[in-house]
């Protein structure tokens, strides 16, 4: 009898959380329509204002509904978010038309399992075409495809939280023949996975990549004398520890469990919040709309002399250009010489980026754009209602 009651309410959930994929779906379908409307009168895809306004109505709502405030905000900033970056997409491809392919063959680090495949799963779904994933054991061997034809994206993390800069990816940019046409950022889960039944005190070798390795480095002190193995992505470890007895891996807990492996401890990353930063690489530039927030990417050499980065680095400011990260790298086969990457929030068509291009000519060595593409490294619109300040 228990149990018939207990089916008969799961049910009930069931066909409710139906309901609710229709609606997200109608609610999709129609923000589809408003980006028509957006693109034909100009109009900036997001609107800030107008998200704190319905997050307040929301929230208000849910709460005469017994619902708090803070579970009514995670759930709408993710619609929200979900709504702004489908619409930034749609624009992209309406104003790259020759980008469109029935097929996008995307190069990335690993296989199945990496945090690499599930980024590019992540932006590819708002993008129309089917995927065709391509695994790469290095970051070189992605842009070799992507330079080559054989790959028409390639993705590349380029930092994290915890570890930073990725250096060799900046160091590839050097000389890559690509550019950057998008970004994301992927969250990252570290766990140390290990075949069923086996215990910690158990492990004598962990296999991962050196970024994990880096980001979990205070749990890995933890372990004392344990022998660590160096893979060349992620995927790779967990294919060693599913034939390496008495071995473990760092990776997310689910691609453990894909593998048949079991979380012998979870939240192993030195910072709760772990996140990398990925960038897209194509053959070809892409135009970006103004209509949407953009980023700069470019690299560039220096006079060896006092003050010439401080003046190369004022031209930003006296333009009114955010500068959003400066990352030095030395120039191979040059001791002691350095390169900056530059990463503005700006777009190439504004008149005031142009002007800040050419006097920065000026005072450089050189300069080099690696790119110009949608940000979507959205930060959420903070409400305060009558309790407290709520936050994403």
């Amino acid at each position: 009898m228990a149990n018939d009651v207990l089916d008969t309410l799961r049910k009930d959930i069931n066909e409710i959380d139906a309901e609710l994929l229709v609606l997200l779906a109608k609610r999709r379908r129609i923000s589809h329509s408003v980006v028509e409307y957006k693109i034909s009168n100009n109009k900036p895809i997001r609107d800030e204002q107008r998200e704190l306004i319905l997050l307040e109505k929301l929230i208000a709502y849910g709460k005469s509904l017994g619902l708090d405030s803070y579970y009514v905000n995670n759930v709408f900033q993710t619609i929200i978010e979900d709504s702004v970056l489908h619409q930034q997409a749609m624009l992209q491809q309406s104003l790259n038309p020759d980008a469109l392919n029935e097929t996008n063959r995307v190069a990335y680090l690993g296989g199945q399992g990496s945090y690499s495949q599930l980024a590019c799963h992540k932006y590819f779904s708002r993008r129309a075409g089917k995927l065709v994933e391509l695994g790469c054991d290095s970051f070189s061997k992605i842009t070799h495809m992507v330079e080559t034809g054989q790959a028409d994206y390639g993705l590349l993390p380029i930092e994290n939280t915890c570890s930073g800069s990725i250096n060799e990816v900046y160091d590839l940019l050097q000389h890559a023949q690509v550019s950057i046409v998008g970004e994301l950022t992927q969250s990252v889960e570290h766990c140390l996975i290990a075949q069923p039944g086996v215990e910690l005190n158990e492990i004598t070798k962990v296999f991962g990549h050196p970024q994990p390795f880096a980001q979990c480095s205070q749990f890995i002190q933890t372990l004392g004398e344990m022998q660590l193995a160096y893979c060349d992505s992620t995927s790779s470890a967990i294919q060693e520890a599913l034939k390496t007895k008495n071995s473990a891996a760092i990776a997310s807990a689910q691609a453990g469990k894909n593998a048949g492996l079991e979380v012998i401890k979870s939240a192993v990353a030195n910072q709760p919040d772990n996140h990398s930063r990925f960038i897209v690489v194509a053959r070809k530039a892409m135009q970006v709309s103004k209509q949407i927030p953009t980023k700069t990417t470019l690299i560039m050499a220096t006079a060896q002399i006092a003050g010439a980065l401080a003046d190369a680095l004022m031209i930003f400011k006296q333009q009114k250009i955010n500068l959003v990260k400066l990352e030095s790298r030395p120039v191979p086969g040059n001791p002691w010489e350095e390169v900056f990457y530059v990463d503005l929030e700006a777009n190439l068509a504004q008149n005031n980026v142009k002007r800040a291009l050419e006097e920065l000519k000026e005072v450089t060595e050189y300069v080099r754009i690696l790119g110009c593409y949608p940000s979507e490294s959205m930060k959420a619109v903070q409400v305060i209602n009558n309790d407290s300040l709520v936050e994403e």
